[in-house]
């Protein structure tokens, strides 16, 4: 039912897209298409993503403040969950606004994902094409007439992985800490440590193992997320720390 409602609400459109683009720009390749789709959908997610951010900056500026009411109030966790919230109230903050935005994007970018794991280009599936779109006459593979995109492509796939570690990397700098004991800290940032290092391998893997094509989305993806994540900085770090 969930696997159902899912294909036809996200993956099929997305894929629907995909094919269409390639009908209307005839003379690029497919690897050009995959970027510019790309590009598309993370324009079409900007404005959530740029919220989600400003989230992340917000929660970021208030960390001592609200460690300074966790201190004060440890021992009456009610008093404290109280003060807690009445804080953000008088600060404007929703400190589950960041969440909340990241849950809508995430079936998008899984379905963006699985539309270039399973679409095996150049062959089009025709059971997944509305009725309205044409099959392409041809579908060039080529990448910039140097990678097949269809096959398995270790210099994609090891851009791939860098430009997730330098996409992670950044993206760290601007999280909030984790609130909690030393211990939870502690935790925490050795999870963060086995991400920004761990997971680039898996996507540079990932990539290796399925085509060219997978490996141009996650590039364009993160190279996107990478210019995305320093316009923020650069506009809105500026902005004065909140206090108390």
């Amino acid at each position: 039912m969930i696997s159902s409602f899912f294909n036809a609400t996200i993956f099929q459109p997305l894929y629907n897209g995909l094919i269409l683009l390639m009908g209307y720009i005839p003379f690029a390749d497919a690897g050009v298409i995959v970027i510019v789709f790309t590009t598309i959908i993370k324009f079409v997610l900007l404005p959530l993503s740029i919220k989600a951010s400003k989230s992340q900056i917000e929660m970021k500026s208030v960390e001592k403040d609200l460690q300074i009411i966790k201190d004060t109030y440890k021992d009456n966790k009610e008093e404290l969950s109280k003060k807690t919230i009445e804080y953000y109230k008088e600060k404007g903050i929703n400190p589950f606004a960041g969440i909340l935005i990241l849950i809508i994007q995430l079936p998008i970018i899984i379905g963006l994902y699985q539309v270039f794991l399973k679409s095996g280009l150049p062959e089009v599936k025709t059971a997944w094409l509305y009725s309205f779109v044409a099959i392409p006459t041809s579908i060039n593979m080529m990448f910039l007439n140097l990678i097949n995109i269809s096959q398995k492509s270790i210099l994609l796939a090891i851009i791939a992985g860098l430009t997730t570690y330098f996409q992670i990397s950044l993206a760290n700098t601007a999280q909030t800490q984790p609130s909690g004991s030393g211990m939870q800290q502690d935790i925490a940032k050795a999870m963060a440590v086995q991400m920004k290092y761990f997971f680039p391998i898996v996507v540079t893997f990932i990539s290796y193992s399925i085509s060219g094509a997978l490996s141009l989305y996650w590039i364009t993806s993160n190279v996107f997320s990478i210019v995305q994540e320093m316009y923020i900085k650069k506009k809105y770090h500026q902005a004065p720390p909140v206090v108390i």
